[in-house]
């Protein structure tokens, strides 16, 4: 007899992100869909289950809606993904969900309970199992109850009395498939697509979203933390990015992808082969990806470009060669120098991603981030605030760097959370906006962004409808020069 499928409700929480009387700019700037849940939901449903989502990043403030539904539909399981910034606020709702039935099995996955696993099974109890690592096998195995003793399920914790038990990793195949994975249910997100908006001015045309094409990275930066999928390098064949590229713009109308991997390009040849159908299938379909500029050559941009890639973006980190070797693997500069170049000349925009406050940074390496990141053709940047996250190999030690508030909702790489040794906070902060400022002031770039009347009409609505909030970003970024000297 074929047993009667679970019922379960992924929840996507927000987190309250923000320093006291900041706006949330990020939510205005860039929603993008909760991809790990929504592979989950396929995941289940493609094994007789029922799920259902609710994205409190898309839809904030709707506690009374999610209670409603747990009245109303009764689930079996309440799923959590939460990051370091968010994983607060995900207590808080499972508090809530526990007070209206209490009947109800909570289930924590997601990159801050992987990294820190036992101990937050001890202090939280709400939690009755954590997920470490990907999530897939260890969640269909609670809910088929397919096994003997919960010791048996990989990477799974549970409470057995007072003590908390991870089962470590088994013998079992741990990492999936990729290409075994259902497409995404993205059909389950309210307002979908036009919920979910990318960065603005960093695609041509909507609707749009974002697509996981790949999982882990090889790398071992200090910054990172890759204890979710570990060392490994796992990837989508071309066959089917196609695929679900044509089924996004066939069921959904969407005509841009933002492949949301750490390394879209690692494997050329799956790259190449996925570029190809691009070509042959005549979509219309434009897409972004992020790269390491060691593998990107010039005759693999340009048939991207033909392809339909509208952006690249580039991780560059910091313009100080020294502190670079600090913390990043295989750094070198003057080959991102020749890369950034190339990719401008196969006609693709380029977008180069900083971070500052790292240990070890100085006043010094911040004007040679500066001057490094002027004196390249990039399109555009982004400039994050180094945030030590648990998992990241930093972060056992980062309190011998400088000063560290480990205030887990300000984590986000918004807020300077860390302080390098020989700076303030509020120093920091004046060469952030001097960074950005800087970028943002010069006539070529200015000029880049009219061309956006045009070359991403949508961009400018949303920036006209949001005007009032970008203008109080613009004038917090006035003055702020340094008191030190000049950046040339």
């Amino acid at each position: 007899m074929k047993k009667k499928g679970k019922k379960i409700l992924f929840i996507h929480p927000l987190g309250v992100n923000w320093r006291p009387g900041e706006s949330d700019m990020a939510r205005i700037a860039n929603i993008m869909p909760p991809i790990g849940l929504c592979s989950l939901a396929a995941w289940v449903e493609k094994h007789g289950h029922h799920a259902s989502i609710h994205d409190c990043y898309a839809f904030p403030v709707q506690d009374d809606m999610i209670l409603d539904s747990i009245r109303r539909d009764t689930p079996d399981f309440v799923g959590f993904t939460a990051t370091t910034s968010s994983f607060l606020d995900a207590v808080r709702i499972a508090e809530k969900v526990k007070n209206v039935n209490p009947r109800i099995t909570v289930i924590f996955g997601g990159v801050h309970i992987t990294a820190l696993r036992e101990t937050l099974m001890k202090d939280y109890p709400v939690i009755d199992y954590g997920v470490v690592g990907e999530g897939e096998m260890p969640l269909l195995s609670l809910m088929e109850e397919d096994y003997g003793s919960l010791e048996e399920i990989p990477a799974l914790m549970f409470r057995k009395g007072s003590e908390v038990v991870f089962t470590g990793y088994g013998k079992r195949k741990q990492l999936m498939e990729m290409d075994n994975l259902p497409f995404p249910a993205y059909g389950k997100l309210k307002g979908f697509p036009g919920a979910y908006k990318l960065p603005i001015f960093n695609y041509p045309k909507a609707p749009n979203t974002t697509v996981v094409s790949s999982r882990g990275c090889p790398y071992k930066c200090s910054y990172c933390d890759r204890t979710v999928f570990q060392q490994s390098f796992r990837y989508n064949s071309a066959d089917y990015m196609f695929s679900l590229v044509k089924y996004l713009n066939r069921d959904y109308g969407v005509r841009h992808i933002n492949f949301y991997d750490d390394l879209f390009t690692f494997h050329r040849k799956r790259v190449e082969e996925f570029c190809n159908l691009m070509i042959k299938g005549r979509l219309g379909v434009t897409f972004n990806c992020a790269a390491r500029a060691e593998h990107v050559d010039f005759d693999l941009l340009q048939l991207m470009k033909k392809a339909g890639c509208w952006m690249i973006s580039l991780g560059i980190e910091t313009g100080d060669p020294e502190l670079l070797k600090q913390h990043r693997s295989n750094s070198n500069l003057d080959m991102i120098r020749e890369k950034v170049a190339l990719i401008r000349k196969a006609g693709i925009r380029t977008k180069g991603l900083f971070m500052m406050g790292l240990p070890g940074e100085t006043e010094a390496s911040i004007d040679k981030s500066i001057r490094y990141a002027l004196s390249l053709p990039l399109n555009d940047m982004n400039l994050a605030k180094f945030t030590p996250f648990p998992g990241s190999p930093l972060y056992k030690d980062i309190r011998s760097y400088g000063s560290f508030e480990e205030n887990w909702e300000m984590m986000n790489c918004a807020n300077f959370v860390f302080i390098p040794t020989g700076f303030t906070e509020e120093r920091l902060e004046e060469r952030y906006r001097e960074f950005y400022r800087r970028h943002f002031e010069r006539t070529h770039i200015l000029f880049d962004y009219v061309t956006m009347l045009w070359r991403s009409p949508e961009s400018w609505m949303r920036f006209l409808w949001n005007l009032k909030d970008f203008l109080k970003i613009k004038n917090s970024y006035k003055g702020g020069k340094r008191q030190s000297g000049k950046v040339d």
